[in-house]
């Protein structure tokens, strides 16, 4: 299961707070519109900062998105790095000593993480050093997230083209043409399993496997017998046969069963 970019940050300020004591750790993302909305808290707060979307350039999270690198303020009710347009915000929370750094997914600026104290005083090196291996640690997190979000859904793209393919031979009378879309699905197939040879043990017939490859796609025993040109009752009878072939008590575990045995992508 993928964790969500929410569940990740809210981690990454709850380790952030736990290496460096600081008395707020916080967080934000960037939204569509590329302002950043800050909800990620561990530490002493008042609720005056969640919530708060910052726009770009702006405060310290703004400037961090803007120069993409990390930024340290001493007090940030008198420096000059950053703006003041967040002040009364700030001053709510009774922060003073600051330090923010981006948060990168492949060359994106995606967040950003903050490390804040309630007094004024220089950020030390191993606050900043925390900082910088949270930041770059959530960042490789939510990268590996997003390329196994996109293999999922490329494998689930593979998978219905998989089942359209075995639909269309299932209908298809001449000889060649319907070899060839055979031919074709088992490349879509052994494109998702690797190359893994399929458990000899669990073999169904060709008219089995166009009916769990189907089932495997969400459709219900009415849809694939439209679409296979049957009946219900036939297709209910396949099911059960396939079932007892995998040793499945459900048609999804059935599903289940023949892509783990290398029968379907």
């Amino acid at each position: 299961m993928i964790a969500s970019t929410s569940t990740r940050m809210d981690t990454a300020v709850a380790r952030l707070r736990e290496a460096t004591g600081v008395s707020l750790a916080f967080g934000g993302t960037v939204g569509a519109s590329r302002k950043l909305s800050l909800a990620h808290f561990c530490g002493r707060s008042v609720g005056a900062l969640d919530g708060v979307t910052l726009d770009p350039g702006q405060g310290l999270g703004g400037r961090v998105l803007q120069i993409g690198r990390t930024v340290s303020v001493d007090d940030y009710t008198t420096t000059s790095v950053i703006s003041h347009r967040y002040d009364a915000i700030i001053a709510a929370e009774g922060l003073r000593a600051m330090i923010a750094a981006p948060v990168v997914v492949n060359e994106r600026h995606v967040g950003v993480l903050y490390g804040a104290n309630h007094r004024v005083g220089i950020i030390g090196g191993r606050v900043l050093d925390a900082l910088s291996d949270e930041a770059r640690r959530v960042g490789q997190e939510l990268a590996v997230d997003e390329e196994r979000a996109r293999s999922d859904r490329l494998r689930e793209h593979i998978r219905s083209a998989y089942a359209n393919l075995r639909m269309l031979a299932a209908r298809v009378d001449d000889p060649a043409v319907k070899a060839a879309l055979d031919r074709a699905g088992a490349d879509l197939a052994g494109a998702v399993v690797g190359g893994v040879e399929p458990d000899s043990s669990c073999s169904l017939t060709a008219r089995e496997l166009d009916v769990v490859a189907l089932v495997a796609t969400g459709k219900s025993n009415a849809a694939v017998a439209d679409s296979l040109g049957l009946t219900v009752g036939t297709v209910k009878s396949y099911m059960k046969s396939i079932m007892v072939k995998l040793g499945a008590t459900t048609r999804m575990e059935a599903a289940t069963s023949a892509r783990r045995a290398g029968l379907l992508p």
